[in-house]
């Protein structure tokens, strides 16, 4: 019997856990917080700061001395470095420590392709305090980056100096050594890549179109697998891939990485020495092609042969996030019919009711996954799509976090509107109606006593939110959910909700519209605090 010490006991390590245990292998998983689904398949678990090299090592000599060891293991953590560190320490498989540091050092991992000519953006290191003259990179745009964090944690483009200032402050503040990289903005698609490193040789295991959204951020939003691009692109790209890999001296084990295709050419991002994380490795490949490739990196990871890495099936997986705006959650609606989709293979759930959530300005703060497969692309992608627009998530009303979303002139932190002006026609005309007219205490009458006043909005036909609603679907299901209807000239017996509503739907979709109106009523039994309310949105 094999025992693999795996670091991490999250949703990215229950592939590794099932796949150890579908092998009859002894698991024993290192990790502060294990969810219950890896607990109950887990031999023994260790509570660990996987940051701290010494004591996982330590956690793992126990290990050895109970049950034997034959590999460390983690994909889809900030922890390749730790899990390189205890293989050395052991004299077990894995990736040299000096090639997993420089795969997880930003900076260094720049050096170190710059050096060997594996295309990579041009690149500055900044230390905290340091000021740093954008000209040196030939101005903006640019991208910060902290050093040594991952999920797109703290990463941001900048246009301007002032905002170079203030996105370097919040890199630094991520970062675990105090640094940040500047690194010139290339323009075109990205792509996510997983590799395994055996006995010299690199195996690309899948290429997936990501999907990036809401800039100044870097928000995946889902990817695609396999990649759309044409095959003469996408071999490029894993040629590069594999130089970088070879540059960074990732010699044995897996590899991740993130490749930008410019017109230049493809450039490498980034490289990990594991394999990815958001779903890509553990769910869409092996739905996509049939291989497991977590199995084979377990294998590996133990001194044995990956096994047959050929796709046994060509399908498409899709997989998408859902969001929600800044609140708490009151209600969330469509799961049960999502698990009964066609298509849908996984609904993962990041959010619950009572939490709070906020809109994500990197890859941690996604309320939830869904991910698809089907034998054609196109019905993946729109089953994906589909799924993630039955999910709502219904924010408790009056919240301030909330408030500042939808109603800030100056959004801190900048994110962008669920619906912006799509095309000519009139993008304003909304802001001529009045916040609000007629008898507040109408609400006591419920739905019936309130109306939306309909506005000019034909700038924004084409326009669709974040999951994909246009902006007469979206409005269709704020009047569903609340009862509410639409009114062309404002009636004197009714709460008249104008450019009020139109301020919180057009920036906040289904959510902010039915937040709204919930705020309404439940501050109507409170007449001061709801003329507060209605007076303060000005």
């Amino acid at each position: 019997m094999k025992t693999v010490f795996i670091l991490g006991g999250g949703v990215m390590q229950l592939p590794a856990v099932r796949a150890a245990r579908a092998k009859g292998w002894r698991i024993v998983v290192a990790a502060r917080e294990v969810i219950p689904e890896v607990a109950e398949i887990a031999d023994a678990v260790e509570g660990a700061d996987l940051a701290d090299k010494q004591a996982v090592t330590a956690a793992a000599l126990a290990c050895r001395d109970r049950w034997g060891l034959d590999g460390v293991f983690t994909a889809g953590t900030d922890f390749s470095t730790t899990a390189s560190w205890v293989a050395e320490k052991l004299g077990i498989p894995g990736a040299p420590y000096a090639a997993a540091l420089a795969a997880t050092d930003k900076a260094l991992m720049r050096e170190t392709l710059s050096r060997q000519g594996v295309p990579c953006p041009r690149f500055v290191t900044v230390e905290t305090g340091a000021k740093m003259d954008p000209h040196v990179l030939a101005g903006f745009p640019l991208v910060v980056k902290p050093v040594d964090n991952m999920g797109a944690r703290g990463v941001r483009r900048v246009e301007s100096r002032e905002e170079l200032e203030q996105a370097l402050v919040e890199a630094w503040q991520v970062s675990r050594s105090g640094r940040a990289i500047v690194e010139e903005y290339l323009e075109g698609p990205e792509l996510s890549l997983d590799a395994l490193v055996y006995g010299g040789c690199i195996t690309v295991c899948g290429i997936a179109d990501r999907h990036i959204c809401f800039p100044p951020y870097f928000v995946e939003m889902g990817h695609t697998m396999p990649s759309g691009l044409e095959e003469g692109t996408l071999a490029q790209a894993a040629e590069i891939f594999a130089r970088g890999i070879r540059a960074l001296g990732i010699s044995e084990g897996a590899a991740k990485g993130d490749v930008k295709v410019t017109r230049q050419g493809p450039f490498i991002g980034e490289i990990a020495a594991r394999l990815s994380g958001g779903y890509m490795s553990g769910w869409t490949y092996p739905l996509a092609s049939g291989v497991e490739v977590t199995a084979a990196a377990l294998n590996i990871a133990v001194g044995l042969p990956p096994g047959d890495l050929r796709p046994r099936h060509e399908r498409c997986s899709a997989e998408r996030a859902f969001i929600s705006i800044p609140g708490v959650v009151a209600e969330m609606t469509g799961p049960s019919e999502v698990r009964r989709t066609a298509g849908v293979e996984e609904l993962f759930l990041r959010a619950a009711v009572g939490q709070r959530v906020a809109f994500p300005i990197n890859n941690l703060g996604k309320c939830g996954n869904v991910i698809t497969c089907r034998a054609d692309r196109e019905q993946a992608i729109a089953a994906a799509e589909q799924a993630v627009r039955r999910i709502f998530i219904r924010l408790e009303p009056d919240r301030e976090e909330t408030d500042r979303f939808l109603f800030s002139q100056s959004p801190s932190p900048p994110t962008p509107p669920a619906f912006s002006p799509h095309g000519p026609g009139d993008a304003e005309g909304w802001r001529k109606l009045p916040l609000s007219s007629g008898k507040a205490s109408a609400l006591a009458r419920g739905a019936e006593g309130m109306r939306i006043l309909t506005a000019p909005l034909s700038g924004y036909e084409g326009a669709r939110d974040w999951h994909g609603f246009g902006l007469r679907e979206a409005l269709d299901q704020v009047l569903e959910r609340t009862g509410v209807g639409l009114e062309a000239r404002p009636q004197a017996r009714h709460l008249n909700l104008g450019s009020l509503f139109w301020r919180a739907f057009l920036r906040g979709s289904i959510q902010g519209g039915v937040y709204l109106i919930d705020t309404l009523f439940a501050l109507r039994d409170d007449p001061r605090r709801l003329e507060a309310f209605l007076a303060g949105r000005a």
